[in-house]
């Protein structure tokens, strides 16, 4: 939902003539904490918020290109280009990145516990704001990425990652490291196929990860019938 939320973000910033990637991320965090107080409001049906968010969100990111209110090209933000990004949004990335980083270390324990059970969160007296500040590392991260890989395919850099660390069982801090190398190659390996075939970077770098999770669930499985066969 965010993912498509910092479209509206993009449009906007280009309107007011300010920086996309700050559009995003001003943009997200708006919704993100709109998403959190929409969850309190109708706790027993969640689901719905991620509707009402992405319909306004998408809706308006449509008007606003499509009214021509916003004289720019998208395509870079919907599918990703690494050579339209400038020196001043390098800086900013990595501001915004380092941020992220510190809040995460800072808040570790807290947002594991949120990550497993957030109701138990509560009981054992984290605050609500540290859900708040999940939310704006999220529209922390689509904000820095949507350069790269494009709006239409951020959600595959968010979850697939975690999805392809999963599989290997781990454990959460092996888990959590594993993500952030996977994510690093599907990146990588993105940039340097996309720029030798003359794709987009977005696409390739969704196609990578799928890659990587069927090759590690290969891996995977061929580890577990090895091992059945060795206790046997």
């Amino acid at each position: 939902a965010l993912s498509h939320a910092s479209l509206a973000g993009v449009a906007m910033g280009l309107l007011l003539k300010s920086t996309p990637i700050m559009g995003a991320f001003w943009m997200t965090s708006f919704f993100g904490l709109l998403i959190e107080a929409l969850r309190e409001r109708f706790r027993r049906y969640a689901e719905l918020t991620l509707v009402i968010v992405m319909s306004f969100s998408v809706g308006l990111a449509i008007t606003l290109v499509s009214s021509g209110l916003v004289k720019a090209n998208i395509d870079s933000f919907l599918f990703g280009s690494i050579l339209t990004v400038g020196r001043e949004e390098v800086y900013l990335v990595g501001a915004l990145t380092f941020v992220s980083v510190l809040a995460v270390w800072g808040l570790y324990p807290q947002l594991v516990m949120l990550s497993f059970d957030e109701d138990g969160a509560r009981i054992s007296g984290v605050p609500a704001s540290h859900q708040l500040c999940f939310s704006l590392l999220v529209a922390a991260t689509i904000s820095v990425s949507i350069r790269i890989v494009g709006i239409l395919v951020i959600s595959s850099l968010i979850a697939l990652p975690v999805a392809t660390a999963l599989q290997l069982r781990q454990g959460f801090n092996r888990t959590l490291l594993l993500s952030v190398l996977f994510s690093f190659i599907d990146i990588m390996g993105g940039l340097v196929i996309s720029y030798e075939l003359g794709a987009a970077p977005g696409g390739i770098t969704a196609i990578l990860s799928v890659i990587l999770l069927v090759a590690v669930l290969i891996y995977q499985e061929i580890q577990d019938h090895l091992q059945g066969g060795e206790r046997r």
